[in-house]
């Protein structure tokens, strides 16, 4: 048998092989991926748990959100009630305004409208009073005069007693 380079390559390896399990060198590394496989999995656990938080915060923010929808439709829907109250409300004071006006302007209108016609009587009264004051002066002068004027002295004396 012939001893070649590739049979002390092999006994070479097989002695290095064994060395390093005598040495525990299997160990060291085995110990390393288990540390390493340890904290890959506490990294999945973190992630997982950092997952479940974040999920369970989306939840109450969207319940949140929802609240403050409800809340803003609501108040939305009260502020609409408020400003048609208040619209329905102004409506009505301006007709009641408006209808009280109309009833002064009215009022003022007919007042104006008698004292207008109270003004015309006096001036047609006052001026019938004079012209028949004129006629009566051209006519009864002299005697047919004197003698009315003295009949109806004389009937005042009677309508005051």
């Amino acid at each position: 048998m012939e001893f070649n380079a590739e049979f002390f390559v092999l006994v070479a390896f097989v002695a290095f092989v064994c060395l390093l399990g005598y040495l525990g060198a299997h160990r060291i590394v085995l110990a390393s991926l288990d540390k390493r496989g340890q904290a890959i999995a506490d990294e999945l656990a973190e992630a997982a748990k950092l997952r479940a938080e974040a999920t369970a915060l989306l939840e109450s923010f969207e319940r949140k959100k929802l609240v403050a929808e409800a809340d803003a439709s609501r108040i939305v829907a009260e502020a609409r009630a408020q400003a048609e109250s208040l619209a329905k409300e102004a409506a009505e004071r301006i007709a009641d305004f408006v209808a009280r006006r109309t009833r002064q302007a009215e009022a003022k209108i007919a007042l104006a409208e008698s004292q207008a016609a109270a003004e015309v009587r006096a001036a047609a009264a006052e001026f019938a009073a004079k012209a028949a004051e004129i006629v009566l002066r051209q006519e009864l002068q002299g005697a047919a005069g004197a003698e009315l004027a003295a009949r109806e002295i004389a009937a005042l004396k009677d309508r005051l007693n």
